[in-house]
């Protein structure tokens, strides 16, 4: 199995499947790089060289103690990047993979990229401040912790029914993706993912945000139940350069499980245009 190894030692594994331009993904908590299967087939199919990691104590990566935070993250995928010696990415980030995608051009430049995606992203701040009244507030974020550390098991399953839309009228409920969310969030290590809830709700990207000089597309679903568009994606949209923006009407957290041809078609365009 591929893995870089960090400089505290942490194993990061990595898939890199196909030839052709270079599409990496960066996937959303408390999950892993298997959450962009769709995806991965799709643009593999297509002619691309598409690459996803699993997140420093997600997935198959090392379950470390302590370096769970943002920066490492950047410096991981960094890393990863580097050591592949890839060049004019289109980088896609979902979620909490959104902030990462965010952090790394923020903190490391868009030398290597060539444009980005933010789809149910969390740029730029989740948490609701004084300055950020739209946010969410913190007792959403405590409960999430308290969920994790009493009984991730039963949590990340039922996280499942608002993450992917399976609670509105008319939703066509696959328990495959919801076993396959909990599978992999279990995979993971409760630690890394206890810390992960702050860098997903606590930390401010704004910064991160205004040095991105490259195309942006932010997509979003404005019925999504876990990253509220109005604080994310419609702001992320005005701080950033050169973005596009695309509200799907109706759709969830997860969208790019429950309508994947959509987006993966629409994507491809992006990437194309």
């Amino acid at each position: 199995m591929p893995y870089i190894t960090a400089k505290d030692g942490a194993q990061i594994y990595y898939k890199d499947w196909g030839k052709g331009p270079v599409i990496t993904f960066s996937h959303g908590w408390p999950l892993s790089a298997d959450d962009w299967d769709r995806q991965m087939l799709f643009f593999g199919e297509q002619g691309f060289r598409v690459i996803a990691h699993d997140r420093r104590s997600h997935g198959r990566s090392s379950q470390t103690w302590g370096g769970n935070h943002m920066d490492q993250y950047a410096d991981d995928l960094a890393l990863l990047i580097e050591t592949l010696d890839v060049k004019d990415i289109v980088m896609v980030g979902h979620s909490t993979g959104g902030g990462e995608v965010a952090h790394y051009l923020g903190r490391h430049g868009t030398k290597r990229a060539r444009k980005a995606v933010l789809l149910g992203a969390v740029p730029p701040l989740m948490l609701m401040t004084g300055a950020n009244p739209g946010g969410l507030p913190l007792e959403v974020f405590d409960g999430i912790r308290k969920g994790t550390r009493d009984d991730r098991a039963q949590f990340y399953y039922d996280l499942t029914i608002p993450f992917y839309g399976y609670n509105r009228e008319g939703a066509v409920i696959s328990e495959g993706v919801r076993e396959a969310f909990r599978l992999q969030g279990l995979m993971g290590g409760i630690k890394g993912q206890y810390d992960c809830i702050h860098e997903f709700s606590a930390v401010d990207y704004t910064e991160d945000l205004k040095k991105i000089d490259i195309p942006v597309w932010v997509a979003h679903g404005d019925d999504d139940q876990i990253v509220p568009v109005g604080a994310s994606a419609m702001l992320s949209a005005k701080i950033l350069k050169n973005a596009s923006l695309t509200i799907y009407p109706g759709a969830p957290h997860g969208l790019a499980a429950t309508m994947a041809d959509q987006f993966n078609a629409d994507l491809l365009a992006f990437i194309r245009s």
